[in-house]
């Protein structure tokens, strides 16, 4: 009796941890998902060491939503486009595994292109509007002085871009989105592996995007120091960020 008992609770807390699994899958595929930020090419709108929540419903579903991307559909289900300045992760389109987080430029169709340090889309300046309460931003392990604008697309989405003071792109080709594809830059535009370089990242595919990010539900400055260190908690934990929109 006592061996059964055992087999008994050994087999409910399997069932318990399995429907729990069961659970976590469906939430982190069909409703949010949680992403780390890692780098620094999305400065200063998100910082490295970033937790953000990504919505997975808002495009749709693709085989990318799932893990492990398994290859069971090949078109987008409920496909929902996405907006223009709209902060998407997305598979990069030279492997379809590692997540990249960038903003939304170019839509299908869309002309851009950057003339004597200005962005154009479809022929028209980007409004550029600078701000003077940004002058720093990390770019891997070192810093530099930036120019920041707060830039207005085509639909008046407004957000924040910074440029390197000593040197940033002044002209580039001309890119035309293919269709059912996007154009993405980083706001840290010169520290941004992006949509300009087309043997890495080049134009998305719509059955590439995973998900909208919507909300900073945790940070920690990883270059300060770490959570371990609790004396140090007032230098590395941002409690600032702590459930910030991301605009």
């Amino acid at each position: 009796m006592k061996k059964k008992k055992i087999i008994n609770l050994v087999l409910e807390n399997i069932k318990t941890i399995v429907g729990a699994l069961f659970i976590a899958i469906i939430i982190r595929s069909l409703l949010f998902q949680p992403f780390y930020i890692p780098s620094s090419s999305m400065e200063p709108t998100l910082l490295i060491g970033d937790r953000i929540f990504v919505s997975k419903y808002t495009y749709g579903y693709s085989r990318h939503s799932f893990p492990f991307s398994p290859k069971l559909i090949n078109e987008r289900l409920f496909n929902e486009a996405p907006t223009l300045g709209d902060l998407v992760v997305f598979k990069t389109p030279v492997d379809n595994r590692t997540d990249y987080i960038k903003r939304l430029i170019g839509l299908p169709g869309d002309q851009i292109q950057f003339i004597e340090g200005e962005i154009y889309l479809n022929n028209k300046r980007i409004i550029k509007k600078k701000i003077t309460d940004i002058e720093l931003v990390r770019c891997g392990k070192i810093s530099f002085k930036v120019n920041a604008y707060e830039e207005t697309l085509p639909n008046g989405r407004k957000y924040v871009a910074v440029y390197n003071k000593s040197g940033t792109l002044q002209n580039s080709k001309k890119f035309i989105v293919p269709e059912n594809h996007f154009f993405f830059l980083g706001d840290n535009r010169d520290c941004s592996k992006d949509s300009r370089f087309l043997q890495s990242v080049g134009y998305v595919s719509h059955i590439n995007l995973v998900g909208k990010a919507q909300i900073i539900f945790f940070s920690n400055d990883t270059v300060s120091g770490s959570l371990f260190k609790f004396w140090n908690l007032g230098n590395s934990f941002r409690f600032n960020r702590v459930f910030k929109k991301i605009k």
